[in-house]
């Protein structure tokens, strides 16, 4: 009898972000030129200083296992980058460093989360974040948001979604897919509601360095007395310093949470790679000249996306005021024929777009929002340009 998979096979898909990357990919393959916007991933060089760190690291020796949760220098540079930056009193003990943020999410979930469980996640959501729950044995709770809302999940939206089952809340702020970022006072009426219930905080701020404009990121756990006891706050390096892929993320948690999740990971990968733990404390404590170069490039071209957005026929886009998306609102488009291929929801949108416009787009329905498509501007201006235009061309036909 051939081997049969475990049920929870069946909980979770491939991550669309990456499939679409991987169709792009494909058609690139065959020859074809494709206009990639479906990953999030600056396209930028990680910076020299955190290169040179690494080849010191390797020189140096420092390619064996480290202590499960993370070298003890990186976790108290993490420590005191929320001490003194965000105003959240943070020992080294609270600090989980791992194999990307989306490796401290699981952990998270797995640590506080388990069958019958609840977690609240407001849609537009990033797309892991509901197979995560999943695999707990958790389930989670969609709460829709909308484009006329600012995608923000309001404190009445999230306690008409608590029962005596809801162990969390996962925030994500700047956003992906749609750039929003909650103002700091919209923030404080949610943790004063959360104050209200028995509800934790997961705050995904992988973002926290790329706002643009008067939009400023906030650091959930500080906002109030006696959050961080409930809150577990996830960031890492991957987009504040172009390091994807050195997977290199951290949590900051309550110190028994964190304990169990350090543990937890000695259990799942020993621990993160070395060199990339050397190479990301060089990332927090080295120069930050990189980081606002990066910054300057990626708010030029949020700029320019607007204006090109605000070209395309029946396409509306909320200004992203953080992260490199914009989410655009393709709805209208809908039982049209766009090159002789009908399209009905943003799953064929994005389909007819790669394959007829050569443009790869995200369908708005893998992050719980059908109707819209997100473009991802981590790419080259020349590559946004020809983009657009050929997007203009794909939608007038």
């Amino acid at each position: 009898m051939p081997l049969q998979l475990a049920e929870r096979s069946n909980l979770i898909e491939p991550s669309a972000t990456l499939a679409m990357g991987a169709e792009a990919k494909r058609l690139k393959a065959q020859g074809l030129e494709i206009l990639d916007f479906a990953l999030g991933e600056p396209d930028f060089d990680t910076p020299q200083n955190i290169q040179d760190a690494a080849f010191r690291a390797i020189k140096e020796g420092k390619t064996h296992y480290t202590p499960p949760a993370g070298i003890p220098e990186l976790r108290q540079a993490v420590a005191r980058h929320y001490t003194g930056r965000e105003s959240l009193p943070t020992d080294a003990s609270q600090v989980v460093i791992s194999n990307g943020a989306k490796h401290s999410i699981h952990n998270a979930l797995m640590a506080v989360c388990g069958h019958g469980d609840e977690v609240i996640i407001p849609a537009p959501y990033w797309v892991s974040y509901s197979d995560l729950v999943k695999l707990t044995g958790a389930s989670p709770i969609v709460v829709p948001t909308t484009e006329e809302s600012g995608f923000k999940l309001t404190p009445d939206q999230f306690l008409q979604a608590v029962t005596p089952r809801t162990r969390l809340l996962m925030l994500n702020s700047p956003s992906n897919p749609t750039g929003v970022v909650y103002s700091r006072g919209e923030l404080e009426a949610l943790a004063d509601a959360v104050l209200e219930t028995e509800v934790g905080v997961l705050s995904d701020e992988i973002y926290e360095q790329l706002t643009y404009g008067d939009a400023e990121s906030t650091c959930f756990a500080a906002l109030r007395p006696g959050l961080s006891d409930r809150t577990i706050t996830i960031s890492g390096v991957s987009k504040t310093y172009a390091m994807t892929g050195w997977r290199i993320g951290w949590s900051v948690a309550p110190a028994g949470v964190a304990k169990f999740m350090a543990d937890l990971q000695s259990q799942e990968t020993s621990n993160p790679c070395s060199v990339s733990q050397w190479a990301a404390l060089e990332a927090i404590v080295g120069p930050q000249d990189s980081v606002g170069v990066m910054k300057a490039q990626f708010a030029k071209r949020r700029e320019y996306v607007m204006e090109r957005i605000s070209r395309l026929p029946d396409v509306t886009c909320a200004p992203p005021g953080g992260a490199f998306y914009a989410f655009m609102n393709v709805s209208r488009h809908f039982n049209r024929s766009l090159r002789g291929i009908t399209v009905s929801d943003s799953t064929s949108f994005c389909m007819a777009a790669l394959n007829t416009a050569r443009v790869a787009l995200v369908m708005g329905s893998a992050f719980g929002a059908e109707g819209y498509a997100r473009m991802s501007f981590a790419t080259s201006m020349e590559t946004i340009e020809r983009g657009f235009d050929a997007l203009e061309e794909f939608l007038a036909s």
